[in-house]
């Protein structure tokens, strides 16, 4: 399974009054993540397919172990665990060298946004075979 990594840098707008990084934002390093990926496999707009889809996150399950700080520099991976018909699994994480400070598995969907039904759709059929490749690198 390949591994995609993204160095990211705590900014004051990232934490609380304390200097620890808001709980939410953890799940925006991983979009920054999934997002530089797709763009890594020619995809510009990673959330918008063409103008009849979008891909987004259908569930999310996170695991918070340590906190990362104001101005720590940290790594945010994303490998693929599984590329379906309508959805892509990732399993991320965000760490601090060798320290895991969160974890999380995330679907993303394919959904169709033609009079916004958003209801689910297959995956055209590059983009998931760009995918299927990628998740299967050594």
């Amino acid at each position: 399974m390949s591994e995609f990594l993204l160095p990211v840098r705590v900014y004051i707008e990232d934490t609380d009054a304390g200097g620890i990084v808001y709980y939410v934002n953890y799940l925006k390093y991983m979009e920054r993540a999934r997002t530089e990926l797709l763009r890594s496999l020619g995809y510009d707009k990673a959330a918008i397919l063409d103008e009849n889809y979008l891909l987004v996150v259908r569930s999310a399950e996170v695991d918070y172990l340590l906190p990362a700080r104001l101005d720590e520099e940290l790594t945010v991976s994303a490998k693929g665990k599984k590329v379906a018909k309508t959805y892509i699994d990732f399993f991320q994480e965000v760490r601090r060298n060798d320290h895991i400070l969160c974890r999380a598995s995330v679907k993303v969907a394919c959904v169709q946004q033609r009079e916004n039904n958003f209801k689910p759709v297959a995956l055209p059929g590059e983009i998931r075979e760009v995918l299927k490749a990628w998740c299967h690198q050594e």
